[in-house]
């Protein structure tokens, strides 16, 4: 199933087909139905708000993220920059991920970054402008990738709820690490990206479950 981007639409059919490959992705279907889209808005604000996810709980990362949105209206780089530190500091910015995003503001703000070109590169290379920026990594680079350019084969690197998902529903002794799951990943092939968002569907409906 070669597909240019993951959509509402094509994403029950991606499904099914993982579903018929993979047994175990199989029961997560058959138990939790389709999991969402989570798709996100390309841009400036949806970067700002992967670099916030880092380390920390989605939850923590959204309330920071929506005192932003609160105080800015739109997040642009230009209204970023008209943040000083402490009010950067105000609505739960640490001081390495204002340094982070200040840096995205300025690179787009002068020109060194744009996120348009990313829609006419392939995967990796795509990725490699991303990581460019200081404070995205391969995580941060890959969630862009998937949740808002909707690509459908990209597997995000340390994510760790794909990891704890994959050991509890194999039964696993122990979880795999970033290598190992990358490695585990391949036999999604080419739809990867909706593997594991079988996999965080599984893995919050646990979570909420227990």
């Amino acid at each position: 199933m070669g597909l240019r981007i993951i959509t509402r639409r094509n994403l029950a059919t991606a499904c099914k087909e993982l579903s018929n490959r993979d047994p175990a992705l199989g029961r997560v279907l058959e138990s939790y139905g389709t999991p969402p889209l989570w798709d996100r808005e390309p841009g400036f604000a949806t970067l700002i708000q992967i670099i916030l996810e880092q380390q920390v709980s989605l939850a923590s990362a959204r309330a920071c993220f929506d005192k932003l949105r609160a105080r800015l209206g739109d997040v642009t780089a230009a209204s970023l920059l008209s943040l000083d530190d402490a009010e950067m500091k105000a609505v739960g910015f640490s001081r390495q991920k204002t340094a982070y995003a200040r840096h995205l503001a300025e690179a787009v703000l002068e020109g060194k970054f744009d996120f348009a070109v990313l829609d006419k590169l392939p995967d990796a290379e795509a990725k490699h402008e991303l990581i460019q920026l200081k404070g995205v990594g391969h995580w941060t680079a890959d969630i862009y990738l998937l949740m808002a350019m909707l690509r459908p084969d990209v597997m995000p690197r340390g994510d760790l709820a794909l990891h704890v998902a994959w050991q509890n529903l194999t039964a696993a002794e122990r979880r795999p690490d970033s290598d190992e799951f990358l490695q585990i990943a391949e036999r999604w092939r080419p739809l990867r990206s909706v593997a594991a968002r079988i996999l965080w569907h599984y893995y919050l409906r646990q979570k909420h479950d227990r």
